[in-house]
């Protein structure tokens, strides 16, 4: 009986260091960031104007963009692109009609690899590689980083703090790259956003995502009509910024 006993005892202990391994691990994960010091990713401006940014992450959908600016132009707003290096340097004349019509182009990494299971310096080295390319073409420099997959870990932060970029995530999700988002699902995740949490995502200095799909582009003029009659200023990520 006292070896029964002195065997649970054992169990209990062995159970006891497992349990508080494992939540040592979940408590790092989730204080990471902190823990390392790292600015916190950009998802919302808090103001109380009534200003939102559509952020658009291009690593493929070429064929729909000049339609998105034609609906861009016609409601006179601006949108930041967010580009891999390689579609960059494969869609450098497109890169300059965004840059001409006064959208904002930013980084979204070169391969569109996942940034959190790379090196830093390994994300460091495609932030610069993009960068050059945008500055070869636009003659101007990026500032901002949106990590392909919404990845937000130590990693990929660390590597856009360490080159003095702002990470850059959203508000709104279209999540326009699932098939069964449909147009009018588009629209209502960004003018009708669900209550998440108990809390209504607030719209005022709000960071959209989207793609360049051909539903998002079905999609697009009625999410312009409906903000601007409701006196929205769609604007880019750095005016957005100075509406704090």
């Amino acid at each position: 009986m006292f070896i029964l006993h002195l065997s649970r005892i054992r169990i209990k202990v062995v159970t006891l260091a497992v349990l508080f391994i494992g939540l040592t691990i979940i408590d790092a994960r989730s204080i990471g960031v902190s823990h390392l010091d790292l600015p916190a990713p950009l998802e919302r401006v808090v103001t109380d104007e009534k200003v939102i940014a559509l952020t658009i992450n291009v690593d493929w959908g070429e064929e729909y963009i000049p339609a998105m600016l034609d609906a861009l132009e016609r409601y006179d707003a601006k949108a930041t692109f967010f580009v891999t290096g390689r579609w960059a340097e494969n869609n450098s004349e497109m890169i300059k009609v965004m840059d001409s019509k006064g959208h904002q182009i930013e980084n979204h990494g070169y391969y569109h690899s996942h940034p959190d299971q790379i090196p830093v310096t390994k994300t460091e080295e495609e932030i610069m590689a993009t960068e050059k390319v945008i500055m070869g073409i636009t003659g101007k420099k990026t500032n901002y980083y949106a990590p392909p997959y919404g990845e937000r870990g130590p990693n990929g932060l660390k590597a856009a703090s360490n080159l003095g970029y702002t990470t850059v995530l959203w508000t709104l999700d279209t999540i326009d790259w699932q098939p069964e988002s449909n147009p009018e699902i588009i629209v209502q995740r960004i003018l009708e956003p669900k209550i998440r949490h108990g809390i209504k995502p607030e719209r005022k200095g709000a960071i959209v995502l989207m793609h360049p799909k051909e539903n998002t582009l079905h999609a697009l003029p009625s999410i312009l009509s409906r903000l601007k009659k409701e006196g929205f200023n769609i604007v880019t990520i750095e005016k957005l910024i100075t509406s704090r």
